[in-house]
């Protein structure tokens, strides 16, 4: 995102703060910023926060608030989006990019068997750890539908562009949007 903004946008100022509830999590994400040009950058911070409790963060502070195949392990998603809501700034974009659910009858039925058996298998040859995996798929099974989450967003205060989402792959993953609204003069 800072490689966009700098290189597209000749952007030198825009900042992105990384969060997580988990700090071993927080900590692989510093480890890998070592690599980057921002490593020990102002431009790139780490805060280790719980989603649903922002207080840290000022309302109306943040430009653009994205959660990339996260979002499902909140405890409280619609609490999170309303966090999400309060802290953005008019104008302000949500952007989520999370597995989602398939939209063709005959490949959601492959998917789903290959998921279920297949991935907790690999996760059990490859890291020798098959519960995560297979709390991977339930957690995905669990998750909202497109509709049903676009809706959640609703709720939370933000505009839909179009219909909300946009499915990747068949629908296996979505990109869903929420704008915060302008405030009204």
């Amino acid at each position: 995102m800072l490689d966009y903004a700098s290189t597209i946008n000749n952007d030198n100022e825009t900042r992105v703060t990384v969060s997580d509830i988990n700090p071993e999590m927080l900590a692989e994400g510093r480890k890998r910023s070592l690599e980057t040009a921002y490593a020990g950058s102002e431009r790139l911070g780490f805060l280790e926060a719980n989603p649903e409790k922002l207080h840290m963060i000022e309302s109306d502070s943040v430009d653009l608030y994205t959660v990339a195949f996260g979002i499902r392990n909140f405890t409280d998603k619609q609490k999170a989006l309303h966090e999400a809501f309060r802290v953005l700034k008019p104008g302000g974009v949500f952007a989520c990019l999370e597995f989602s659910k398939v939209k063709n009858s005959i490949f959601n039925s492959i998917y789903k068997r290959w998921s279920f058996g297949a991935i907790p298998l690999i996760g059990q040859l490859v890291a020798a750890d098959r519960g995560s995996y297979q709390y991977l798929v339930e957690s995905i099974e669990k998750f909202p539908s497109q509709t049903e989450f676009r809706d959640m967003i609703v709720e939370a205060g933000f505009l839909i562009p179009g219909k909300g989402w946009e499915d990747l792959t068949g629908g296996i993953a979505a990109i869903h949007k929420g704008i915060k609204p302008l405030k009204k003069a």
